[in-house]
């Protein structure tokens, strides 16, 4: 296999892996996130 190849591989691979560590702390963040404005939501129409 040839270096340039080879680079080209590694590169794509060290992207897929940071883009997917990141989809995942962002999903997370978001449904906590969507998790606490609901339960403040809640909290409001409980005390109406």
């Amino acid at each position: 296999m040839s270096d340039q190849l080879r680079i080209i591989l590694i590169i794509i691979v060290s992207v897929s892996i940071f883009g997917l560590i990141i989809f995942v702390f962002v999903k997370n963040y978001i449904k906590n996130k969507i998790q606490y404005y609901l339960n403040e939501k809640n909290k409001k129409t409980k005390e109406d």
